[in-house]
């Protein structure tokens, strides 16, 4: 088993310990204030997810951005910003330029890291950190703990119930038409579009998969061309009426586990990303190309 692998079967620990935590933890944003979350690569999927959940918990008008594309002299009263290494240069340069200026809040992995000193409050989730350069419960996790911070939230399962969800995830298996597919197209609305992208982007990272990501409802716009035998359309969350037909019309194998929570669902993804890059002959643990911190000279 890949170190990727092993990581990825812990997540349903993972983000019940991450509710935990959230519960006892004073820092993150409250409600009504005005919030933009932050990150680079997987975390910023991870904060468009967020800030979605927010809004639809009516906690305040809440945005997200790439660290490098954070609009100058926009006010918030809180920026949170998600950082596995705790190292990116765009994450820390943008902690720089808010310093004093509006109340910081940070979530990594590694509290031995200059993200400590760029941020006004901390959130340590050490024990979800990975080996793999591949992000995956880390992720997850974060977003967990800020879900979980939320309370509830109409039509989205509590954290703990979407732990229930992610241990069926971690052993289901894998269809073999999904497998096998030679195309994978992810689809989310809400919070969960930010699921469909990080998909995408661990089939991508792991295994050099063609894959693509977008809002459901643009999926008739365009996306469908790409459809036809042999290739997936796989829905996080509750289908658009009438997009099966669509998928089954053109050929394409559809997946959508609407009773299952979104988050758990990223987790068959995630396995499915593993799965593809061993049996291409690839290391999910160290992917072409990449690094488990993009630190710019």
């Amino acid at each position: 088993m890949s170190r990727t692998a092993a990581e990825i079967a812990t997540q349903p620990a993972c983000w019940r310990r991450a509710a935990q935590a959230a519960a006892a933890f004073e820092g993150l944003p409250e409600p009504g204030e005005r919030v933009a979350v932050t990150g680079c690569g997987t975390s910023w999927f991870m904060a468009l997810a967020y800030a979605a959940l927010r809004e639809a918990a009516g906690q305040g008008e809440t945005d997200a951005f790439a660290s490098s594309e954070f609009p100058a002299g926009r006010r918030y009263d809180r920026v949170v910003a998600i950082t596995r290494s705790g190292t990116t240069t765009e994450v820390l340069e943008l902690l720089g330029r808010l310093k004093g200026s509006v109340p910081t809040l940070a979530l990594t992995a590694d509290p031995k890291t200059p993200v400590m000193d760029a941020a006004d409050t901390i959130a340590v989730l050490d024990w979800a950190d990975e080996e793999s350069v591949v992000q995956t419960r880390f992720a997850t996790t974060a977003l967990a703990f800020l879900r979980a911070g939320l309370g509830e939230i109409p039509g989205v399962k509590p954290v703990a119930e979407a732990a229930v969800d992610a241990e069926l995830a971690v052993t289901e298996p894998l269809p073999e038409a999904v497998v096998g597919a030679e195309q994978w197209t992810f689809l989310g609305r809400g919070w969960t579009y930010g699921l469909a992208l990080e998909a995408a982007l661990k089939m991508r990272e792991a295994a050099g998969a063609w894959t693509e990501s977008y809002p459901a409802m643009e999926y008739r716009h365009g996306p469908i061309s790409i459809t036809g035998p042999g290739r997936v359309t796989w829905m996080f969350g509750t289908l658009p009426e009438g997009l099966a037909g669509d998928v089954a019309r053109v050929g394409g194998e559809l997946v959508a586990h609407q009773s299952a929570d979104p988050l758990a669902d990223l987790i068959r993804a995630q396995r499915l990303a593993v799965a593809l890059a061993e049996s291409r002959g690839y290391d999910p643990d160290r992917p072409r190309n990449l690094t488990r911190s993009v630190i710019l000279s």
